[in-house]
């Protein structure tokens, strides 16, 4: 049996069901959707057919009871009213199933209509969610809230509107019943043993909400921990951490284990208690009944059909016990997937922004002031320019901010302070997506989608045909690779592209953005983790991919750079030197410096290199 997340005592959270209830309401009315309301009436027209159906049944069985214990008949109604009365009752139980399963199958496209839209709004939300969001959140975490949440959907829509609604309106029905047809005294043994069932259950039920958070909590625990290990696939397996790595998911799973028992005991009770309340409410309608069938005052028929009555509330409310719980779990999982939908967007577009203008590509930092945090400053009042057409370098020891300018470029923050245009234009006056588009980038990790070769080249613009997709590959100088792959462009790459070399991820990637097309290249050391081989490879291949656009290069290895129009030495967040690659080993300062260190480990390197062949 499921629980729900949250303390519901708590006056919030009671709002907070009952806006998220609303919220959903908004994806069954829809506004836009005139099938899918008409859906909905048709829907309820045969809930209440197959509940009206469903209630007529006692008073065929109190007929049919009544005219076989009834002396004096002739033979002939003996035989045809109760076999008519039979016929009756069965085809009110059909109607029943039939009026049930008709109004699930009209309402399946509205339900699974809303499942669909609710989770393709939250994931595009992700999408635009800044890279702050995403790098504070855990994946598998996040999964775990949209799988919850959609199911919970699911769950609320069957069961909140066939099983509550229904039962509520056949409690009512049924207590009318008994008060015209039995008298007030059975109909209040009714309504107290119904509302006693209820009051005990949602009691009991808030007593144990905390096991079930307490479930979800390390649920989401150990599936963080199982995709996170299994996504570091190699590093476990580097350190030999097989048992650490097990070790730590099975910690997870045993806070769940525990919290499971816990509420699998409390569930033992609640159904105990339910059981005690319905078999008093039983006896104490059967004990009236029967005394009024040996008093007179009422028929055979009449007792069978007040112990009929009280079965059809029966069965529901044994149930129902399990969809409160059910629905206030699904409440609580779909909150915390519309929370997700209420997270507020860091990176947003202007009102009114319009697509960036065509241009050459220029870019131009002035005086930008940037941190991730109030106080931890990245950057202090960086400018420069790269001109329509130049290569520019940025070159720095680690931790200088030289990848913070290509997150700021590419708008995942906005500056604290200063201004980043491109063609003159400020970035933050422009749609994302245009800005974006204009740029293409080559990173120092490539990640590939677990698809083929054919489809992540094609993702620098999925509408491409498969003859550019493939001449972006030649291009790229990976064309004749692919070709001797048994499978060619149909080739699964695997998690990450982890089947390809680093080196065939990155022909992969300049492939990709030759695809795009950009007005801009931005190069993150691209070629940073290579062997010096299979770098001076992917350089031409940089170089050729780079003629005639605008090019910001952020590198390490500084042999990559000699031929940059200007290069930028960062150090802290502040530029402390700029000029071409000769001027600043002329100025002897630190990129100087940092030209003789690789230098000799590069001279070491080659000697090491020599004596081994």
């Amino acid at each position: 049996m499921k629980n729900t997340n949250f303390d519901s005592h708590s006056e919030t959270e009671k709002r907070s069901h009952f806006s998220t209830a609303i919220t959903l309401l908004g994806y069954i009315w829809t506004k836009d959707r005139m099938d899918l309301k008409i859906r909905v009436l048709i829907a309820f027209t045969f809930l209440l057919a197959a509940e009206f159906a469903s209630i007529f049944s006692p008073y065929i069985l109190k007929f049919l009871v009544d005219d076989l214990t009834r002396d004096g008949k002739p033979s002939d109604y003996l035989l045809v009213v109760p076999i008519a009365l039979i016929i009756a009752y069965g085809a009110a139980r059909v109607f029943q199933q039939a009026f049930g399963e008709l109004r699930d199958a009209i309402f399946s496209k509205v339900g699974q209509n809303a499942i669909r839209q609710v989770a393709l709004q939250t994931f595009r939300h992700l999408h635009r969610l800044s890279l702050r969001f995403h790098m504070d959140r855990q994946t598998g975490g996040l999964s775990r809230v949209i799988e919850r949440g959609t199911k919970g959907i699911d769950f609320l829509l069957r069961f909140m509107l066939f099983n509550i609604i229904p039962t509520v309106l056949k409690i009512i029905i049924i207590c009318g019943i008994m008060w015209v047809e039995y008298g007030i005294a059975m109909s209040l043994i009714t309504a107290v043993t119904l509302f006693g069932y209820i009051y005990f259950t949602l009691a009991v039920t808030e007593w144990r909400l905390k096991y079930r958070r307490r479930m979800n909590e390390k649920d989401s625990e150990a599936n963080t921990k199982a995709i996170d290990s299994l996504l570091n696939f190699e590093t476990v397996k580097y350190f030999g951490n097989e048992d650490h790595e097990s070790s730590r998911f099975d910690k997870a799973i045993a806070g769940y284990e525990k919290a499971a028992v816990q509420s699998q005991t409390t569930l033992a009770y609640l159904n105990i208690g339910q059981g005690f309340i319905i078999s008093i409410g039983m006896v104490l309608v059967l004990y009236i009944s029967a005394s009024g069938v040996v008093a007179g005052t009422m028929t055979v028929g009449d007792f069978v059909a007040a112990h009929a009555f009280l079965m059809l509330l029966v069965q529901p409310l044994n149930f129902l016990g399990f969809v409160y719980r059910e629905i206030k779990q699904s409440l609580v999982d779909m909150e915390k997937m519309f929370e997700l939908l209420s997270v507020g967007r860091e990176i947003d577009d202007k009102q009114g922004a319009e697509p960036l203008p065509e241009g050459a590509g220029e870019i131009a930092f002035n005086a930008v002031n940037f941190g991730y945090e109030e106080n931890r400053q990245i950057l202090h009042d960086v400018s420069f320019k790269v001109k329509a057409g130049q290569k520019v370098a940025i070159v720095g020891p680690s931790g200088a901010g030289k990848s913070t300018i290509s997150r700021i470029l590419f708008r995942f923050y906005d500056v604290n302070s200063g201004t980043v245009t491109i063609d003159g234009k400020n970035i933050q006056d422009v749609t994302q997506r245009s800005l974006r588009a204009a740029i293409g980038i080559v990173p120092q990790d490539t990640v590939l989608f677990n698809d083929t070769i054919l489809y992540n080249v094609g993702y620098g613009r999925p509408e491409a045909s498969e003859a550019e997709i493939r001449e972006a590959a030649r291009l790229a100088s990976i064309d004749k690779f692919i070709e001797k792959l048994p499978e060619g462009y149909d080739t699964m790459v695997g998690e990450r592209g982890l089947k390809l070399s680093g080196g065939e991820k990155q022909r992969v990637a300049i492939a990709r953005t030759i695809l795009k097309g950009p007005r801009i290249l931005l190069f993150d050391e691209a070629t940073s983790a290579l062997d010096s081989h299979t770098e001076r490879e992917i350089q031409e291949s940089l170089k050729e991919v780079s003629k005639d656009r605008t090019t910001l290069v952020i590198a390490h290895r500084l042999s990559t750079v000699v031929d940059a129009d200007e290069i930028i030495v960062l150090d802290a967040g502040r530029i402390v030197e700029k000029g071409s690659h000769q001027a600043l080993l002329d100025q002897n300062g630190q990129y100087a410096d940092m030209w003789a260190r690789q230098q000799e480990v590069a001279d070491y390197q080659e000697k090491l290199e020599q004596a081994m062949t």
